[in-house]
């Protein structure tokens, strides 16, 4: 009966170390994601928005929609 025990000892050495491997795999993908996502973020900020490009950006909204409103905002 020993044996049998130390069989299933070993059986659920080998799942838990089955379920550290996945552990790995899943942090090493969500790293590469994390790390492509900065990446486009760095790209974003460096090639889409400097050299003053962000000043040709035109925002449908504003002026539209101010914080204050003298027509809401007035005292009697």
């Amino acid at each position: 009966m020993t044996s049998f025990f130390l069989f299933l000892s070993d059986v659920f050495k080998w799942s838990f170390g089955l379920f550290d491997a996945a552990g790995n795999v899943l942090n090493w993908i969500l790293f590469l994601v994390a790390s492509a996502l900065f990446t486009y973020w760095c790209y974003v900020l460096m090639v889409t928005l400097g050299g003053d490009k962000d000043k040709e950006y035109f925002s449908p909204t504003e002026g539209h929609h101010p914080y204050y409103d003298p027509k809401i905002h007035k005292k009697d």
